[in-house]
């Protein structure tokens, strides 16, 4: 009998000691998990770790030159360069719109959004959020001269109100200024401008924002508007599926808000923000840089689209059905619809498929591929301009088709369409603004960074509408210059005749 009890009580610490180490596997299983991800590994793997944001947003993120570099500040960019930092990683920023920054995210063109983003509902659905690292209300700005008119919600009554689109702002306006017209825009430089100019009577934005605009602008003033549910919390973005990421995160989160970091970052932000400056001096070189990539572009959709339109024309003139099918398609397809549209489908396209296309890259294609509809239809009406004789007297000369269009057509084509293809030229540099929205610094991105950054949302405007009025004017006496060029080479071989 006491043999069993011995045996009993042996297989009860067997079973006992059994228990423990499954449990202490069952513990441990998460944590193992937890410790990695794919987009963990990815970013380790590079070496660097891409920060979306939209840079337009002291204190939060802006530009600033700093012993004469243009370089990005403020507090949500130091919270990702320490985030990256204890990861291992080196930050690399892309700046884009604000709401672009959850489609670069989702396809991948971003690792992580700091961007005083609102974890709502309906963002939680797409992205994950982190701890909090940032609480704060809502104020209203406006004009000094209004300060006594609007002190309560129920004061901007039939009034304009002007939100940023896609953020808390906008569901707060909404939700509690009742009876008042509530306009959004993409950036908050637009919404300052539309006050001053009078078109807004307030812009709700953020109080740390708020602060800052009527601290450097005398004409602004913050109203004693309070907002019922207006505190909200600030949180990094990542992807739904990198939970070792989301815990590195919010593990930095954690120390630099309890060690105080946090609040220094805050207090060297506003410092920044503040630094006067010469205008031209602090803001010149971003026009300058602005307006080259502006150039190159247009030359690249130039060159590209002219070939490509060339193309077009002679497929769509072609006897076999399914080239003249395509070009017939390609062309309806790119003329009925919006640049705008086509540059978001090739850069969250692109990576959808794997392929890791930069913005300039992809604006680039967008626009040759844009402007080779274009060119297309111009050059088509230019080698239907030419008599059918000449093509006729070309091959009774014993001239092939495709010499026959190389050189006698497409010449005198060239002289005829030449006005018509010039003013494409024009209207592509012009609407090359449209691919600032995905963070190509071409011109209009420059201005929207110097309207941020200095707080005078007019006068870098008229500075860049200056600047295209004179590329205009150029390209204008260029294009001018060449037609008189062939026009004198026609009229000395009719000379020569």
């Amino acid at each position: 009998m006491k043999m069993i009890k011995q045996k009993i009580g042996v297989l009860m610490v067997l079973g006992l000691l059994l228990l423990g180490s499954f449990s202490s596997l069952i513990d441990l299983q998460p944590t193992q998990a937890a410790s990695t991800d794919p987009t963990l590994t990815a970013i380790k793997k590079r070496g660097y770790m891409v920060l979306g944001v939209s840079a337009d947003y002291p204190p939060y993120e802006f530009h600033k030159t700093i012993n004469g570099e243009d370089k990005i500040v403020g507090f949500d960019i130091a919270l990702a360069r320490q985030i990256a930092k204890d990861i291992g990683v080196e930050l690399h920023i892309k700046e884009m719109g604000f709401d672009s920054l959850l489609g670069s995210l989702k396809t991948g063109k971003a690792d992580m959004i700091v961007s005083a983003m609102t974890p709502t509902p309906e963002r939680k659905k797409e992205v994950a959020f982190s701890d909090s690292y940032l609480t704060v209300g809502q104020s209203v700005i406006v004009r000094k001269d209004d300060v006594d008119k609007y002190q309560s919600v129920m004061d901007f009554k039939g009034d304009k109100v002007g939100v940023q689109k896609q953020t808390t702002q906008e569901t707060v306006a909404k939700d509690e200024m009742a009876g008042a017209q509530i306009v959004s825009l993409e950036k908050v430089t637009d919404l300052i401008l539309n006050l001053q100019q009078k078109k807004f009577a307030g812009v709700v934005v953020e109080e740390p924002v708020a602060a800052a605009y009527v601290q450097s602008n005398s004409a602004l003033a913050l109203s004693k508007v309070k907002f019922t549910n207006s505190d909200y919390d600030c949180a990094v973005a990542v992807s739904k599926d990198a939970p070792a990421y989301l815990a590195a995160v919010n593990k930095t989160i954690r120390r630099v808000k309890k060690n105080g970091q946090f609040a220094e970052w805050r207090k060297e932000a506003n410092a920044q923000m503040l630094t006067k400056q010469n205008f031209f001096q602090g803001y010149g070189s971003y026009f300058l840089k602005g307006t080259g990539i502006t150039i190159i572009l247009t030359i690249i959709g130039v060159f590209f689209g002219s070939l490509l339109g060339t193309l077009l024309a002679l497929m769509k003139r072609a006897k076999n059905k399914i080239a003249k099918a395509i070009a017939i398609v390609y062309i309806q397809y790119f003329r009925g619809t919006p640049l705008l549209v086509q540059v978001f489908m090739i850069y969250f396209g692109t990576q959808i498929l794997h392929l890791n296309v930069s913005a300039f890259a992809s604006a680039a294609i967008a626009l040759s591929l844009n402007s080779g509809a274009y060119v297309s239809e111009v050059i088509r009406s230019g080698i239907e301009s030419v008599a059918q004789g000449q093509s006729e007297a070309a091959r009774s000369l014993g001239l092939s088709q495709k010499q026959t269009m190389r050189l006698v057509v497409l010449p005198q084509a060239i002289k005829t369409i030449l006005p018509a293809l010039g003013n494409e030229f024009i209207s592509l540099l012009k609407e090359s603004a449209i691919v600032s929205v995905i963070g190509v610094g071409e011109l209009m991105f420059q201005t929207s960074v110097v309207q941020g950054s200095s707080f005078k949302p007019f006068l870098p405007l008229v500075i860049t509408s200056l600047i295209y009025f004179v590329l205009t004017l150029l390209l204008s006496l260029l294009l001018k210059y060449f037609e008189k060029k062939l026009h004198a080479k026609d009229s000395l071989n009719k000379a020569n005749g």
